[in-house]
């Protein structure tokens, strides 16, 4: 796949300036990084943004998140290994980031309202916002993800 623009940083400086703010913000937010790796997961996914997946997943196997758990994250309502808490994130990052489809049902609204305070709701929704946001940007411009090779020693028993 061929970039559509090689480096659309320097084209939009103020802008990612922001984004990349936003991003900073959200990192100091009350919601736990391992919640926001999950997040930015699953809304990848629905995106089909093979490079925000590639990232988060490289992200959230970083900071000690289980490879199961990020295979199971597409399936995450059919799989025991979710909190309510993040349970309740994962199905408003699917109203959000299908919200032509969803509307932002009420039902999930009530699940978050659950599992997180009036002020951990505000930081929710940003950070759902931004990695569709994110998304776009990576989805129209084509960006690639980095290609690695298995060793041998990884693939040891």
């Amino acid at each position: 796949m061929t970039p559509r623009l090689a480096n659309p940083y320097p084209l939009a400086p103020a802008g990612f300036a922001a984004m990349l703010a936003l991003e900073k913000a959200i990192a100091g937010s009350p919601i736990e990084a391992s919640l926001v790796h999950l997040i930015k997961l699953r809304a990848s996914q629905i995106n089909g943004c093979a490079f925000c997946i590639h990232m988060h997943t490289t992200e959230a196997r970083r900071d000690g998140e289980s490879e199961m758990r990020l295979y199971m994250t597409n399936a995450w309502r059919e799989s025991p290994l979710y909190s309510d808490r993040e349970r309740a994130a994962l199905a408003w990052t699917e109203a959000l980031t299908r919200v032509a489809d969803t509307g932002a049902p009420d039902a999930d609204w009530a699940l978050v309202c659950d599992q997180f305070d009036e002020g951990e709701r505000a930081w929710l929704s940003l950070v759902v916002g931004a990695i569709n946001v994110w998304n776009r940007m990576a989805v129209g411009f084509r960006y690639t993800h980095p290609v690695e090779t298995v060793d041998e020693k990884d693939n040891a028993a």
